[in-house]
């Protein structure tokens, strides 16, 4: 069965936040860390990211609907400061599929292989920075799926995170496309 294709679209805070709540608040989204959250602090939130000029939120669609959702950041300026080195071309990256009672296999990989073909589009960007929970194995896997080294576990305010690179050339090659 094929998945098809996603579109993106930037996410509207007030619109979407009802969305977004009921996504990020289950228990699937253990590692968002916005389980307590209130539908005003989903907005808040997502309004805060709608302000800011180095953190974005797009949804992803799937024949027009809204399927997943995927942040982008600059990691010199938000999430990893002070951290590890940033280098010129890089982008931080975090992406949530919500919960569902018809799981479709191979869906979460269909999606971070979008996410990742998406943020490379952009030839300014060179490598996809990515700092996931140290104990969600699952998404460890989807990275590496897709291309993603790790480096180095890091310490952040809010968990401990397994930092982890992938270039344009290793997510290519992940792809079977010649590099």
């Amino acid at each position: 069965m094929s998945i098809g294709t996603f579109t993106f679209r930037p996410l509207d805070p007030l619109q979407d936040a009802e969305l977004l709540h009921g996504w990020v608040t289950h228990p699937k989204a253990a590692f968002w860390m916005m389980q307590d959250a209130g539908l005003v602090d989903v907005e808040r939130a997502y309004m805060e990211i709608a302000a800011d000029e180095h953190h974005h939120a797009v949804l992803g669609l799937q024949d027009g609907e809204p399927v997943f959702l995927m942040e982008y950041y600059d990691p010199a300026h938000r999430e990893l400061v002070g951290l590890y080195e940033p280098q010129p071309g890089d982008i931080g990256m975090h992406f949530l599929t919500p919960p569902t009672d018809k799981p479709v296999r191979g869906f979460t990989r269909s999606v971070i292989t979008a996410v990742m073909a998406h943020l490379f589009e952009d030839p300014a960007v060179r490598r996809v920075v990515v700092e996931p929970d140290v104990d969600n194995k699952a998404v460890h896997a989807l990275n590496e799926a897709v291309g993603f080294v790790p480096e180095r576990e890091i310490q952040k305010p809010e968990k401990k995170a397994l930092l982890s690179f992938c270039t344009r050339e290793q997510f290519l090659a992940a792809q079977g496309a010649a590099v």
